[in-house]
């Protein structure tokens, strides 16, 4: 994962008036925290923030006061109406440093006609360094699987030196028969049903 480079200053002034204020020029309020130091204030450019969090578990290199350090994105805050990001919490990290994340399953393939994908974790729980956190572990899916099959944790694509947090065994996302695919079913075996008359008669005419 290749970090974002962000320009941060030092938040002088708080509350939630202080805080309204950088957001109506433009700048995002934020704290740091980790590594045994005291809680830090800062704001960033909401413009930068807001790209840099299109991706999950974000990793963003500031420069505040120009010296450079190695942040997470842990949690950000939105407004439910708007979606403008109004606060965001990040962790200081170290490269090479391993962090705990969850990161999203993305599926891949298409499962067999009539079915769907039920997935049970849309994310799962994972140990990585800091500076190479997937951005997504993949789940590969076939079409030769019936519903009622189950995909477990051991089914996931996990990137090299990272650790998953759950059990092998842990469900993660299972084939479902959709409706069509049941009343396909329901009109095949009627299907049968009304033949076996027919072919009983011609049998017995024989």
């Amino acid at each position: 994962m290749s970090e974002t480079k962000i320009n941060a200053e030092t938040r002088e002034s708080f509350g939630k008036g202080a805080a309204r204020k950088l957001r109506a020029s433009g700048r995002t309020p934020a704290v740091i925290y980790g590594h045994g130091n005291a809680t830090r204030h800062i704001h960033l450019p909401a413009h930068e923030v807001a790209l840099a969090l299109r991706v999950k578990n974000a990793l963003i290199e500031l420069s505040i006061s120009g010296k450079e350090e190695l942040v997470l994105v842990k949690s950000a805050a939105k407004d439910p109406v708007t979606q403008v990001i109004e606060h965001i919490d990040l962790v200081e990290v170290k490269k090479g440093e391993k962090v705990h994340v969850e990161v999203p399953v993305h599926v891949i393939g298409e499962p067999m006609g009539g079915t769907v994908v039920d997935v049970e974790h849309k994310t799962v729980k994972v140990e990585a360094e800091a500076t190479h956190i997937p951005q997504f572990i993949e789940l590969h899916i076939s079409k030769e699987n019936p519903a009622g099959h189950h995909y477990t944790v051991a089914d996931l694509e996990i990137p090299k030196g990272v650790i998953m947090e759950l059990a092998s065994d842990e469900l993660v996302a299972s084939v479902v028969e959709t409706r069509a695919g049941v009343a396909d079913e329901q009109e095949g075996a009627a299907a049968e049903a009304a033949a076996e008359p027919a072919e009983e008669a011609a049998e017995s005419a024989e």
